[in-house]
């Protein structure tokens, strides 16, 4: 085994789980999910069948990422974070092959206590506020936050809010890298 799991965590057969990752008390692997290297699975945390989390993903306590999602590399979920996989769940109607996919992008971070409603793409480097309930794609590098969340800014790939310049230019504060500003979207030109 390459990956550390603690005593009390539940690893189903049937799942992949990269070099390097921990997984933390309590917390349960389920029988076809996918969990990359290098990965941090926090206490008390569900990855449900057929998940994917790519290389680096940082999952704090408390959780619960079902069937239906897909997180990049290097996304961050903050505690509490919830993700939902049917659009209209009934207790007495099984829905179980109407889950809708949800895609979190390389880089994007999800603060504690958030709801992502299923069937949404969140963007590169994205920055997502805590208590947030995410309802509708977000673009990359975008900074939302609210229910229902509203975008109040950009971020860098570093999480610093971009300000930009008259000719829609910003710097990373912390690494100097440049972000255009054209057409209500943001790239970075020094990649």
């Amino acid at each position: 085994m390459s990956y550390f799991a603690h005593q009390t965590a539940i690893i189903d057969e049937g799942c992949q789980i990269g070099d390097g990752t921990k997984i933390w008390h309590f917390s349960h692997i389920m029988s076809g999910a996918i969990v990359g290297s290098n990965c941090n699975i926090g206490q008390n945390v569900v990855i449900s069948p057929l998940v994917v989390l790519g290389n680096n993903v940082k999952v704090q306590n408390n959780v619960s990422v079902y069937t239906g999602v897909t997180c990049e590399d290097d996304v961050f979920l903050g505690p509490s974070v919830v993700f939902t996989n049917v659009i209209n769940p009934r207790s007495a109607i099984n829905r179980k092959n109407q889950y809708l996919a949800t895609k979190v992008c390389k880089g994007a971070s999800i603060g504690a206590n958030a709801t992502v409603v299923c069937g949404i793409t969140i963007g590169i480097y994205a920055m997502i506020g805590a208590g947030s309930v995410i309802t509708k794609d977000i673009q990359p590098y975008a900074l939302v936050m609210g229910n229902p969340a509203r975008q109040t800014g950009w971020v860098s790939e570093h999480g610093h809010k971009l300000h930009f310049d008259n000719n829609g230019e910003a710097l990373c504060p912390e690494s100097g890298d440049k972000y255009v500003l054209r057409k209500n979207s943001v790239i970075k030109t020094n990649q």
